[in-house]
């Protein structure tokens, strides 16, 4: 691959390899202590030559905090397409994303960090994220409507509830203090769940497995 006079594809391919690096540096050292001539010099690039296919640092860190969230929106997609009652996708898809941010925390600091700044920064990315995990709990919420598992007047707004209540559970920050609770962590996830599911107007009868009282 070259870095001349790039077409669009070698363009494309050209920011995904910078990206690479940048992750691996990120994941190594942290991307405070990451800089862009350290980027360039793993690919044997000038810096100048970096800034033609990202205009700046931050474009960097965004687009690498992109890839490390593209992670979530994948485990929520493939668990909201798989075939189970809306009730359990929800609970399935909550416990995912908690279980996913603390192993984050736990085994790749430096990318907690990272979304730690994206979270506080509001980057594009994770703001573009946090709308796109909106739409799948939207989705999920008609499809408990259509089946008598929910019973909410507005989506959007039940929606917005949800993500609000698990907040605790998702934040960078704040998971740091779940993980600090040890194992009563387990048991906050599950009242968690527990009470948005009635908040949902979910019945006891179709609570799904392990929320039940």
């Amino acid at each position: 691959m070259t870095f001349g006079d790039p077409t669009a594809t070698d363009l494309e391919q050209s920011r995904t390899r910078i990206l690479e690096v940048a992750e691996r540096y990120f994941r190594r050292i942290g991307y405070h202590k990451t800089s862009v001539a350290d980027i360039a010099a793993e690919l044997g690039m000038s810096r100048a030559n970096i800034y033609r296919f990202f205009p700046s640092r931050t474009a960097i860190n965004s687009s690498v905090c992109g890839l490390v969230v593209k992670e979530v929106a994948e485990i929520a997609l493939a668990i909201a397409r798989s075939n189970a009652p809306a009730s359990k996708k929800l609970a399935d898809l909550l416990t995912a994303i908690h279980r996913h941010s603390t192993r984050r925390l736990v085994e790749d600091r430096p990318m907690h960090e990272l979304l730690v700044a994206a979270m506080d920064g509001s980057w594009s990315t994770i703001n573009a994220h946090n709308e796109q995990i909106l739409a799948i709990l939207k989705a999920l919420v008609r499809e408990g409507l259509q089946t008598g598992e929910f019973n909410v007047e507005d989506v959007d707004e039940a929606a917005r509830g949800i993500i609000t209540a698990f907040l605790p559970f998702f934040h960078p920050v704040l998971v740091e203090q779940r993980v600090q609770e040890g194992d009563a962590a387990a048991v906050s996830l599950h009242a968690q769940i527990r009470f948005i599911m009635k908040a949902l107007g979910t019945s006891e009868r179709v609570l799904p497995e392990g929320i039940s009282a």
